[in-house]
């Protein structure tokens, strides 16, 4: 028993050996005790995604065929045929693809399985299922505007954490598996 008053049960203990009067909480602060987190390299990356591309390009192909519709054109009183590409079922094939397995299989798609990396919270924890699906959502919005996907690829060449936008805005980093 000390000086000390029910009230100061809790608290920390001063740290007189820093300019500040209590030790900040450790940055791993959460995670598993372990190696520091290693940023995958940005050529492992590369390959990973295009194999994942690949991947899910072969898993989508029977869903993004071509057909023709025909339709009543007014102006030259006639039928006219017009082609139609069915591609939103693959948009959301590879959208599944890319969310499912980052949220449930260790933060991996089976590129990054391959190439050794996973994606984790900026903490280093795996990452959710809610944080995987924006991550995921954002790509896929910039990926369908214009020439958005490739500036939203090439932050990872000028960031600090190797971070592409969908990362930012999801707060995740792609690591070493």
């Amino acid at each position: 028993m000390g000086s000390s008053s029910p009230d100061d049960a809790g608290s920390p203990t001063p740290d007189d050996s820093s300019s500040f009067p209590w030790s900040p909480p450790p940055s791993d602060r959460g995670r598993e005790a372990g190696p520091p987190i290693r940023l995958g390299g940005r050529w492992r990356r590369l390959f990973a995604g295009i194999l994942d591309i690949v991947i899910v390009g072969i898993i989508s192909s029977p869903f993004t065929y071509s057909t023709v519709t025909t339709a009543w054109n007014p102006d030259k009183n006639v039928f006219v045929q017009i082609p139609v590409q069915h591609t939103l079922l693959a948009s959301l094939i590879g959208f599944l693809y890319y969310w499912l397995l980052t949220a449930f299989w260790n933060g991996q798609t089976l590129g990054k399985k391959l190439f050794g990396l996973r994606v984790v919270d900026v903490s280093g924890r795996k990452v959710g299922v809610g944080q995987a699906a924006i991550r995921e959502l954002v790509a896929w919005v910039l990926y369908a505007t214009c020439c958005l996907g490739w500036i939203n690829l090439a932050f990872i060449l000028f960031t600090r954490n190797k971070q592409a936008i969908h990362d930012m805005v999801a707060k995740t980093l792609v690591v070493d598996a």
